[in-house]
């Protein structure tokens, strides 16, 4: 099965001539360009730590806090989605309601910016901030530029705005972003810009939809850097995957944040054991070298006591 990195990631090949070529000694000028090598580095066995919206348990979730305080624990890839306001702003939000996250009401695409800059973000436990708002996708590009890989999840559908902001600041090499669409239509996507994002395709290997984006993959002969692969129960379907995943050359990507995602080997699940090694073990096992978390101190001090993240 051949490896295929498609146009995405053509400058991003420069990118490790940079680390790995021309100097030759393997050495990257920042360390967000450090991931992005380890990132196409199929061979490693180092595990790649992306955090789910930021430190939420800590600060507003797809806040700037919540970015800052991931990077100085030390994880490598900030997870964030995005919303578009009335005026054409890209903003961070999950939800397309404020309600759960801010003191405003109703959808973020019936406010201007200026409008959404009103409301005040509030914590997980419901109580709002005293002076934090909503961030735009520009911010957050600018808080990791060097410093972390950014993976942009809801916002495939605003791939052309979000290419025409992470260019203008320099960044686009070090984002990631992901999808369900069918492996032809990004290609398209990609062909139509010389210079691109990574990208990694959802699988929910236990649905149909995820069997056939998955099967386009294999049949047409081309594996991503890296797969998302969700499922509810282990069975030997979903362990087939990953084996083709990894012997195809392409990292696994497991998402631990909550059990259905995860054949239930989730953070929680690790925390209420009371050993993480319990039950995160099981999910190096599998091959993942790419785990989503929300409980990133846990799972970062795990991956270090078995000497799997520096």
């Amino acid at each position: 099965m051949k490896r295929f990195l498609f146009p995405i990631v053509m400058m991003s090949a420069l990118l490790l001539t940079s680390c790995y070529g021309a100097s030759g000694n393997g050495e990257c000028s920042n360390r967000a360009e450090r991931i992005v090598a380890e990132i196409h580095n199929p061979a490693s066995k180092k595990v790649i730590v992306a955090v789910h919206r930021g430190d939420w348990r800590n600060y507003p979730e797809n806040s700037i806090p919540a970015i800052e305080s991931i990077i100085r624990m030390g994880a490598d890839i900030m997870e964030l989605d995005l919303k578009m306001t009335k005026d054409s702003v890209l903003v961070l939000s999950h939800d397309k309601t404020l309600d759960r996250c801010t003191t405003g009401k109703g959808l973020v695409s019936d406010y201007t910016y200026e409008e959404l800059l009103r409301f005040r973000l509030k914590r997980a436990h419901g109580v709002a901030t005293d002076s934090m708002r909503i961030c735009t996708l520009r911010e957050a590009l600018e808080c990791c530029k060097d410093r972390i890989v950014v993976n942009v999840d809801q916002g495939y559908q605003y791939y052309d705005q979000v290419l025409a902001v992470s260019e203008e600041l320099g960044v686009t090499d070090q984002l990631l972003i992901k999808g369900k669409r069918p492996q032809k239509e990004v290609d398209e996507k990609m062909a139509s810009h010389e210079h691109n994002m990574m990208y990694m395709p959802i699988i929910d290997i236990q649905k149909e939809q995820g069997k056939d984006l998955f099967n386009q993959y294999l049949e047409s002969g081309t594996m991503p850097l890296a797969f998302e692969v969700c499922w509810k129960k282990m069975t030997p379907e979903v362990a087939d995957a990953m084996k083709k995943i990894v012997e195809g050359g392409s990292k696994l990507w497991v998402n631990t944040i909550w059990g259905s995602l995860c054949g239930y080997l989730d953070d929680d699940a690790a925390l209420d054991c009371g050993d993480p090694a319990q039950i995160y073990d099981q999910v190096i096992a599998l091959g993942a070298t790419m785990i989503q978390t929300d409980r990133p101190e846990q799972l970062l001090g795990y991956l270090r006591s078995k000497g799997l993240h520096d």
